[in-house]
């Protein structure tokens, strides 16, 4: 678009629930923006959503395509939208040139994590950026920088932890269903996923993350944010090996507990790296690995002459060299003297005129530092790049929808990655590339 980041973008919204109302619109109100119009398929999101400060005159729809079709002069769309919805959407805007922001994971399989990707490098000009904001903080890029620093020597093993969530786990669908409530069009909720009753309590709002079919429990959930820092520091690719264990496996939902094992091969200095992902109560990695008690959540990046702490958005950077009998933070000084390599968004934003920077003018939005929303809005506006776009997204996302798929087989995958194939195992690719069960719903 080109415009100055001192002139209001237009926004739309797509999917009216608890993320997108209690999270991602207060992010964009810190920034003055403008949200012109709302979507839902639920009327009583959309009525609720009308009632916030912000959104009183914005249009509303039901149909996504129809509000892209409509609302020709929005600059860019912000998709909240249940997870097997995510791709259909994004690239019916991308395909009507819209900038998008997307709530992680990005896509609901390996197949739409390839295909949005493609998707968004044939759009070069149009900003994306994956919901993991943890990656727009100063803990996430100074841990970059530490890691890629060679501070921590070999890194071999990366843990990363979550307890259990709120959302049906290790059950199948129940087989009876109940009255669909009135303003809910639930066929147009579930799309090209597999028709089923509706069910009180059980899938909508917030419930759906448990189920295969709409979601990928935590670690589909989650994989966008404690992944990401080990992915794009250690330059990962795809994993060659895939293994699962877990209680209540074999469902239709995610499992109650579960370890999930991911192997990536060695790539020019480095050696092989394994990455572990542990979901369930007291479900966190061994006590040779943390060497003392750690917290429910967390992550921890292990070399040979040091351990990183990133916690599981990422967003610290504590350190325990060898020697030490625990964690530093950014300020223990082998850590303060190593270079800053990553962007970081209030500098770039002094660049952002030159002339009145000399003034000591700034950009009235300025005053928000370290904000995902931010950054992304700057590269709408053509005044950056945003950090985490979905190229890199789909990427890290592929690795949860992996995890997802030995969960599922409740086998080792070997992963082919060029192939896109878990050799030796066609029953595998239903899940890999699933076929909608309708197209009715999807973008035209």
């Amino acid at each position: 678009m080109g415009q100055s980041p001192n002139e209001r973008l237009s926004f739309a919204c797509i999917g009216m629930g608890g993320q997108m109302r209690g999270y991602l619109i207060p992010e964009l109100a810190k920034i003055d923006q403008r949200i012109v119009a709302i979507c839902d398929v639920d009327q009583r999101q959309l009525d609720s959503a009308l009632q916030v400060k912000g959104l009183t005159n914005a249009k509303s729809y039901h149909d996504y395509r129809e509000l892209l079709d409509k609302e020709t002069g929005v600059d860019a769309v912000i998709i909240g939208t249940p997870d097997h919805w995510h791709v259909p959407i994004c690239k019916a805007a991308l395909q009507a040139g819209k900038h998008v922001y997307c709530e992680k994971p990005l896509a609901h399989s390996v197949a739409e994590c390839r295909a949005l990707e493609r998707l968004a490098t044939s759009h070069p000009k149009l900003a994306t950026q994956t919901g993991n904001q943890g990656c727009s903080t100063e803990g996430f890029r100074r841990s970059f920088e530490v890691i890629q620093s060679g501070l921590l020597g070999n890194i071999t093993e990366v843990h990363v932890w979550h307890p259990a969530h709120g959302w049906p786990n290790g059950v199948d669908r129940p087989a009876a269903g109940d009255p669909i409530p009135e303003g809910l069009d639930w066929n147009f909720w579930l799309g090209a996923a597999p028709a089923r009753p509706y069910a009180n309590g059980i899938y909508h709002p917030g419930k759906w993350r448990g189920w295969y079919d709409f979601g990928g429990g935590s670690i589909a959930d989650f994989c966008c944010h404690g992944f990401q820092l080990a992915y794009r520091a250690l330059e990962l690719d795809a994993p060659t090996r895939i293994e699962s264990t877990g209680d209540n496996l074999g469902h239709e939902s995610f499992p109650t507990r579960c370890t999930v094992t991911f192997d990536f091969a060695a790539k020019g200095k480095r050696g092989p790296v394994k990455l572990v992902f542990y979901s369930g109560d007291n479900q966190v990695p061994p006590e040779h690995i943390t060497q003392g008690p750690v917290g429910s959540t967390g992550c921890l990046i292990v070399g040979s002459e040091g351990t990183l702490s990133a916690g599981l958005w990422n967003t610290d950077c504590n350190v325990r060299l060898k020697g030490m009998s625990g964690f530093q933070g950014a300020n223990q000084p082998e850590i303060a003297k190593i270079a800053k390599t990553q962007p970081r968004i209030d500098t770039e934003v002094l660049k952002w005129d030159p002339k009145r920077a000399a003034k000591g003018e700034r950009p009235r939005w300025s005053q928000v530092n370290n904000s995902h929303m931010f950054e992304w809005v700057l590269a709408c506006a053509g005044d950056a790049k945003s950090y985490s776009p979905f190229e890199i997204g789909a990427r890290i996302t592929e690795v949860g929808m992996l995890g997802v798929l030995a969960l599922r087989m409740q086998k080792p995958i070997v992963w082919d990655a060029e192939k896109r194939l878990a050799l030796g195992m066609p029953e595998a690719d239903a899940i890999i590339d699933p076929k909608p069960s309708t197209d009715k719903y999807l973008p035209r």
